[in-house]
């Protein structure tokens, strides 16, 4: 379940890279993937540490 929490957060940075920076993209659906990328992380972090 860890390395799934890792993939989706990694292809939601890599989704968000992409439509900020190749595809110019400025919609907010694109920065509210980011954020919830940084918040899977966050919580996986926090969760790994007990």
């Amino acid at each position: 379940m860890k390395n799934l929490l890792y993939i989706i957060a990694l292809v939601l940075v890599v989704a968000w890279a992409l439509g900020s920076f190749a595809l110019h993209v400025t919609s907010a659906l694109i920065h509210l993937l980011l954020v919830v990328a940084v918040v899977m992380i966050l919580l996986n972090l926090f969760r790994g540490k007990r």
